[in-house]
């Protein structure tokens, strides 16, 4: 992916809720620059390099209209300039939003399962939106242009003209797209007189749905885009955790079927790993906390590198990676920010992620629950509805799909049977077993590693000290977290690494997400913005370890865990690696 990086800022401002110990926002306490999530990761960090609690205002995000201009894609080497502002107002009304209230509950069908019928509607639809004039804000380009101008700094903040606004990586991240899917469907069904026409959703997260659906592959169809991976059409799967496809066999005797029956189950547990173990709470899942305005790159809490939750770094990127077409450097249509909108499938594809938000909030967990800063609630998008009326939309307006009128077909989840388990044939590293001193000093020197770490080529093994677990909160409150911190790289470079805990030393195959060693994975899609700030990159990573212990049995009066880490794409170095507990 390539976009345009954005300023951020954090505010240390108090609200009134520090104390609250199930409150999910991390506003109150973290700054920005301190938050990485990284896939299957967590959301955490904190820092003392507060100048004045109160220097910066809480301001939610809202894009200035007026400032739309030319939106800036940059490979590293390049820049290109993309028009994607919409058309100018006929005049200067904007409404507010208002759900529309007294319709039944449209039903979103999963892709693969349409029939004959309902996909010629579809295709109605799609076929008179893209007839619409150019300059009709509904035109399907012109739709299309709504994903590019929010993503790649066509827009300023009102209040703020020198900072641009980027929807992705930030906790606003789930409401604009779910707002943007939400009148594009309008849209559609105004077009075939239908107001109850619901959208399908690719449901890649299920095994039936893990290739692209077959509806979108017809060359005649206006459900089809050229730029795609041709290499990636049925029935090859796609590979939820980096977007790179599985090998793919020859079909001969029961070998193919066995491999292919491993690939669904790795994205099984990978989405177990996205959705249930590292998305406890509303930081974990939606992303960090993203506000207005910001004076300078110097100001304490600002940085260009805003990072979004567990789906949002996990499945969804690897989806866009599988989908895009290989046309260096830019990758369209799916596979860049400012194209993705261009490509019907994209509709489909978030349509599953928007399901996504809906099913994190019905598993267990109290913590599992929407932010309700203000702040949050209060950012707001502009959209075209159905009539051609530009609409404002707040955060706080679409966090129940049911009271916009839709939700989605009822399919099996089979991930929420896909708990990782232990893989070690003996007892680990770590685990207490071996107290005497010389085995001790033996591990401390196989294990012990200078910083900064380098890694490239061979996985790292280094053991790292566990800290006293706090005594003064509450235990559900604690969240024991793996820190990877300056982890320094080229933005211009792909980069992905996996992180496992207490893992087989004696074993050259490393771990999987089906196995409860695997805590997560850092990784960095290129998005170079030479024109406008550095080429490398410097940041953190932390990574939720609470429930992993608990399925690798690891007491806590054990001292120390191995941490494992197997490079698979690019160069890195890490500058400190350490475990603390968060709330």
């Amino acid at each position: 992916f390539n976009f345009n990086s954005k300023r951020v800022v954090s505010c240390k401002a108090s609200n009134g809720k520090q104390n609250d110990a199930d409150h999910t926002s991390f506003l109150n306490r973290f700054d920005r620059r301190d938050i990485l999530l990284g896939l299957g990761g967590s959301l955490y960090g904190a820092t003392s390099l507060v100048r004045d609690p109160f220097a910066l205002a809480v301001v939610p995000i809202e894009p200035e209209l007026s400032s739309c201009g030319e939106s800036t894609v940059d490979t590293g080497k390049t820049c290109m300039n993309v028009p994607c502002c919409p058309p100018k107002l006929k005049d200067s009304k904007i409404i507010d939003f208002e759900p529309l209230l007294g319709r039944k509950i449209r039903y979103r069908p999963a892709a693969h399962l349409v029939d004959c019928n309902y996909l010629y509607k579809f295709e109605l639809a799609m076929e008179r939106m893209k007839a619409l004039p150019v300059d009709d804000p509904r035109n399907f380009m012109q739709q299309a242009n709504i994903h590019c101008a929010y993503c790649n700094g066509a827009y300023s903040q009102v209040g703020f003209p020198d900072q641009k606004l980027e929807v992705h990586y930030s906790w606003l991240f789930f409401p604009f797209h779910r707002m943007y899917l939400y009148f594009f469907e309008r849209i559609l069904g105004k077009l075939i007189d239908d107001p109850d026409f619901a959208m399908p959703f690719w449901n890649w997260d299920s095994p039936c749905g893990m290739t692209m659906p077959q509806i979108y592959l017809d060359p005649y169809s206006p459900l089809y885009d050229e730029n795609r991976n041709l290499e990636h059409q049925p029935d090859v799967l796609v590979n939820l955790n980096d977007g790179k496809p599985f090998l793919k066999p020859k079909k001969t005797d029961d070998f193919y079927e066995l491999t292919k029956r491993e690939q669904i189950k790795s994205n099984l547990y990978v989405m177990y790993q996205q959705m249930v173990r590292s998305a406890k709470t509303a930081s974990c899942f939606h992303g960090a906390a993203y506000l207005g305005g910001c004076e300078s790159e110097t100001d304490i809490g600002c940085t260009p590198e805003p990072r979004g939750g567990t789906i949002e770094n996990g499945a969804h990127i690897a989806v866009h990676k599988f989908v895009g077409a290989k046309n260096p450097p830019y990758n369209e249509d799916m596979g860049n920010f400012y194209s993705a909108g261009r490509d019907p499938l994209f509709y489909a594809h978030h349509g599953n992620v928007d399901r996504m938000w809906n099913i994190w909030k019905t598993l267990q967990g109290k913590k599992r629950r929407d932010f309700d800063e203000d702040v949050w609630l209060n950012s707001s998008f502009l959209f075209y509805d159905e009539n051609a009326n530009m609409v404002r939309v707040k955060v706080r307006d679409c966090l129940d799909s049911k009271t916009l009128g839709y939700d989605y077909q009822s399919v099996d989840i089979p991930w929420l049977r896909s708990k990782p388990t232990p893989r070690r044939s003996r007892p680990g590293v770590g685990r207490g077993q071996d107290q005497g001193q010389d085995v001790l000093a033996r591990r401390k020197s196989k294990y012990l590693r200078r910083f900064p770490i380098v890694l490239d080529k061979v996985p790292v093994r280094i053991e790292i000290l566990r800290p006293k677990k706090p005594i003064n909160k509450k235990k559900d409150d604690k969240e024991e977290v793996l820190v990877l911190q300056n982890i320094q790289l080229d933005r211009n470079d792909s980069v992905q690494f996996d992180v496992a805990i207490n893992d087989d030393e004696d074993d050259d195959n490393t771990c999987k997400p089906e196995d409860a060693e695997f805590v997560g994975s850092f990784s960095n899609l290129p998005h170079g913005d030479n024109c406008h700030s550095e080429a490398m990159l410097s940041t953190n990573l932390y990574l939720p370890l609470s429930e992993a212990l608990e399925d690798l049995k690891i007491p806590s009066e054990d001292r120390f865990i191995v941490v494992t880490l197997v490079p698979k794409e690019g160069e890195v170095s890490i500058g400190n690696i350490k475990i603390d507990y968060v709330c």
